[in-house]
């Protein structure tokens, strides 16, 4: 938790961001959710946007801001001695608002009478779209059916800039996930258990903050994007792709990307496509700057990444016409980056155009370049991913030889790379006053001969 001058400050400035607007703007946090039955819960994640405004990390808060008068209001019920016999004495509700800079409290029960009131009187209310299941109820019983896009708006517009105390929490979360990365790395060995090295790395984060900031990506199928399984054994000569980051304490993510050769060094066809990945990571980077259009970076990694392949005899044609036409999609399906911040992909349930896009901005039809997450001009405080990939899906390959798209040779794709699997490189980039620099302290060794050396260092 900040200090309750950072909380008062950010809703200070978000009433300030809203000063055309009447009304109240209601805040929903999150409440505990059964796994099996009612006591036995999933582990309590708490609302962002409720954490960035309020701060107060426990089930049952809600508030209320009024943006006529300036009252702020937040709403939880004290315990009682039965909660106090399983977990002791708890601070006041009135004695946790103080910390964040909030004076008046009042009981659950009361925030429906409030907003019943603000309804009657005819006054506007302002709410954001609900991520969970209770949150989408609780609005429905308040009589509140359309979040607010003017209080999305602001919320975007405060979130998408990290303030210096938040970038402190991001590196912190960044050398977390740096850790539980090296750890993994470390665990690579023919006939293991994939699952094995999950464990290990996920106890990383359990040890030294709140956990993982998403269900880990560890497989040797690096095609398949979101392949949670885990129980094969590392088979030699395969890639695995790790893709796992780590949440703090303090519910800031990180989120990296690795690529290792399971035996320790890459086949020359393997290396081939890894310099690519990386020569097209590297570009990016060094084009992130203040006034630069994300979506212009993935575009000029793209066409590095056409420019490569045409020379290894994957693509053929014209350079320009072939990223016009989207041929990099074949290839990188997923867009080269996403926000980051109190989640991972940061704000994306508040609307992911809304959050990725500016307002002159439109979202391309284009496979790859239509999943770009975050295509805004960039400003100085802007967390983003930097994860260009190539990937060999025989499935989407054979779909675009059947739909007869130009540029490919689906010959050559068939007889030497069906059975590759897929590349990725990602690390964690803020947006500074002259340029970028990524986020974690050491980075993780990412060019062919960092990784081959260090995991030749690793088998010692």
């Amino acid at each position: 938790m900040f200090s309750k001058e950072t909380y008062s400050s950010r809703r200070e400035k978000l009433r300030s961001l809203l000063k055309s607007e009447e009304g109240i703007a209601v805040f929903i946090g999150n409440v505990e959710a059964p796994a099996q039955y009612k006591d036995n819960c999933y582990k309590f994640r708490q609302d962002s946007t409720w954490l960035y405004y309020f701060g107060i990390d426990k089930p049952g808060f809600a508030a209320i801001l009024d943006l006529d008068s300036g009252a702020e209001t937040i709403y939880a019920d004290d315990v009682s001695i039965d909660d106090i016999i399983w977990m002791g004495p708890q601070p006041s509700v009135a004695e946790q608002a103080s910390l964040v800079g909030v004076s008046h409290s009042a009981p659950y029960s009361k925030l429906d009478w409030a907003v019943s009131q603000a309804i009657i009187q005819g006054r506007p209310i302002h709410t954001i779209p609900p991520s969970r299941y209770y949150n989408t109820l609780k609005l429905q019983s308040l009589g509140i059916d359309k979040p607010s896009e003017a209080l999305i708006r602001a919320i975007i517009s405060m979130r998408l800039v990290k303030a210096p105390e938040e970038i402190v929490e991001l590196d912190a979360a960044g050398v977390l996930g740096q850790k539980m990365h090296t750890v993994a790395r470390k665990g690579i060995r023919i006939g293991r258990i994939e699952q094995e090295i999950v464990g290990e790395m996920e106890g990383v984060t359990l040890s030294e903050g709140w956990g993982v900031s998403f269900a880990t990506i560890l497989t040797q199928h690096g095609e398949v994007f979101h392949n949670h399984g885990h129980s094969a054994k590392i088979e030699p000569g395969r890639l695995m792709v790790i893709d796992a980051g780590a949440e703090s304490n303090s519910h800031y993510a990180s989120d990296f990307t690795r690529t290792y050769p399971t035996g320790g060094h890459y086949t020359p066809k393997q290396r081939d496509i890894y310099q690519i990945v990386y020569d097209c990571h590297e570009l990016a980077f060094s084009m992130i700057r203040p006034g630069v259009a994300y979506r212009d970076v993935h575009l000029a990694a793209s066409r590095l990444m056409l420019d490569r392949l045409s020379q290894l005899g994957l693509v053929k044609g014209d350079l320009e016409e072939m990223v016009a036409s989207g041929v990099a999609g074949l290839f990188m399906p997923h867009g080269l980056g996403h926000n980051m911040g109190l989640d991972v992909h940061d704000m994306e349930d508040l609307g992911e155009d809304l959050v990725g896009y500016d307002p002159d901005q439109t979202r391309a039809k284009q496979l790859g370049l239509g999943s770009l997450r975050m295509a805004r001009r960039l400003v100085p405080g802007n967390v983003i991913t930097d994860e260009p990939g190539i990937y060999f899906i025989p499935d989407l390959i054979e779909m675009w030889k059947k739909e007869g798209r130009p540029f490919v040779n689906y010959a050559a794709l068939r007889e030497g790379y069906y059975d590759f699997g897929g590349i990725r490189i990602e690390d964690d980039v803020l947006v500074t006053s002259d340029g970028a620099r990524r986020l974690g302290g050491t980075r993780l060794p990412a060019s062919p001969d960092e990784v081959e050396a260090a995991m030749a260092a690793d088998r010692g």
